[in-house]
């Protein structure tokens, strides 16, 4: 059995014979003839059709009419495994397909690709082909970026696109502090122990919601999944010792809800967490001062932690971002060398991307853009206070060392996350927004500072509309901002 594939005359793929049923499939006169069972696993399509009891599933031979080889093609390719960067018209091909045969990783994968040359051509296309998951995405990034795209959304899309964009919540800049967990004869500190949100324009901080008592964010993993925030683990500081804490929390924005969630099997602080595809994975770490390598995933919907496969070393407080849809964490290896491990779930390996090596630095931070991944790392002499920055593409496999210093006061580019075309940092002076073009950062907006001291953490939600939080009845509470300490706020 061959199978091959041709695309501007050259092969995609080619496999050796296999003895298993297949089909041959015609489209637009292109042949391609494939597993019948890939072809059941992968799309909705055949499985409905394959199982209908038809004649259709019973023939070798099946007509698809009406739809793209192209489109099929680039279906196949991201069934396989690949991760192709499209161009317009095959991003018009590939939705058609992915709605029409209703491929859920190609339409997973074109999510991946929204940026903002592309958004508004996926926006259009996946409302006229009803693929309904890339719709909403397309039109969350729209509205995040919003300020960029308004002229060219009102003159270029229909009425109807235009409205359900602007019905939208841009994404919130949100902040926290580092803090222990707080005992009931310490509510006191309770005041300050609170996630706060950027207003509309950037020149107040206002209060979010409070963190449990029980919670820690102090050497805590914290991240962002499906618009929800996870703190996990973290530590309790009794005098000169340092405790794990094993209650973790998830926060709703929605309904304004903190929920207890299972501990880590094996707790841990100093960690990386990061959320992907309905799972958290907590990375490295440490406990009773052994640095560890072992990583655990949490599926959301059944509630369970298990191990997978561990680091290729120990490590504790990593640079890790998730971009492309794909995990990736930077590890040292003295002397000088910073290494780019990505998370391969499907195998549960970890595969080693690419190496920087540079003369007394490593990595300390990383966060991706469309295909990109930016490594922030110390200066000359281990000066943090003059980051460098380089950046590797993913698609190239090539790094590039960007141009100049980025100023890194109180470890601002360490709190770096990108919403569209923009990375925003944040520390007591000011936040700070860079807008990312191609291989250069350059400063754009500057708003408040966050005036808390120690360590911050800082994401992005999408807060609910305000009649909806005056429902909630936090109204009060998102009248504060956090130039007021005082621990009777919390009654008001």
């Amino acid at each position: 059995y061959f199978h091959s594939c041709e695309k501007n005359g050259t092969s995609l793929w080619s496999r050796p014979t296999i003895c298993r049923p297949t089909s041959v499939l015609f489209l637009e006169g292109s042949v391609f003839t494939e597993e019948r069972d890939f072809l059941v696993k992968s799309c909705e399509y055949f499985q409905a059709l394959y199982r209908s009891g038809m004649k259709e599933c019973r023939q070798e031979e099946i007509h698809l009419k009406g739809l793209c080889a192209r489109g099929f093609l680039i279906a196949l390719v991201v069934l396989r495994g690949k991760r192709p960067i499209l161009d317009a018209d095959e991003i018009v091909e590939a939705i058609e397909c992915a709605a029409f045969l209703q491929v859920e990783p190609l339409a997973k994968h074109l999510t991946d690709l929204i940026d903002s040359d592309n958004c508004l051509l996926m926006y259009h296309t996946a409302a006229t082909f009803g693929l309904m998951t890339l719709y909403h995405a397309a039109a969350l990034f729209i509205r995040n970026m919003y300020h960029d795209l308004e002229v060219e959304v009102r003159k270029s899309l229909p009425t109807e696109l235009v409205a359900y964009v602007e019905s939208l919540v841009p994404s919130a800049f949100v902040a926290v502090g580092a803090h222990s967990t707080c005992g009931v004869d310490e509510t006191i500190h309770a005041g300050n122990r609170t996630l706060c949100y950027l207003d509309d324009d950037g020149k107040n901080w206002k209060v979010l919601t409070d963190l449990p008592l029980e919670a820690s964010t102090s050497m805590a993993g914290l991240t962002v999944l499906d618009n929800k925030l996870y703190v996990v683990g973290g530590i309790q500081v009794q005098g000169a010792r340092k405790y794990a804490v094993d209650s973790c929390f998830c926060y709703s924005v929605e309904v304004d809800q903190w929920t207890m969630i299972a501990s880590p099997k094996q707790l841990r602080y100093n960690f990386s967490l990061v959320g992907l595809d309905g799972c958290l994975y907590a990375i490295g770490g440490e406990y009773e001062r052994t640095t560890m390598s072992s990583v655990e995933t949490y599926e959301v919907a059944t509630g369970r932690w298990s191990f997978v496969a561990h680091l290729p070393r120990p490590v504790t407080g990593a640079a890790c971002t998730k971009g492309m849809g794909r995990i990736f964490v930077c590890l040292w290896k003295p002397m000088e060398t910073t290494e780019i491990y990505e998370y391969l779930p499907g195998i549960d390996q970890w595969l080693l991307v690419s190496t920087l090596i540079r003369h007394q630095s490593y990595g300390h931070a990383m966060v991706a853009h469309r295909d990109n991944l930016y490594v922030m790392r110390n200066g000359p002499q281990d000066d943090f206070l003059r980051c460098m920055m380089d950046c590797y593409n993913l698609t190239t496999g090539q790094w590039t060392a960007l141009p100049g210093h980025f100023a890194n006061s109180k470890g601002s580019l360490f709190t770096a996350v990108v919403r569209g075309d923009s990375a925003y940092t944040l520390n007591r002076t000011m936040t700070l927004e860079y807008a990312i073009e191609g291989k250069t950062w350059k400063p754009r907006n500057q708003m408040k500072g966050f005036p808390r001291s120690g360590s911050l953490w800082t994401f992005f939600l999408r807060l609910p509309k305000g009649p909806t939080l005056e429902q909630l009845g936090l109204s009060a509470l998102l009248k504060g901002t956090l130039t007021d300490f005082s621990p009777s706020r919390l009654g008001d």
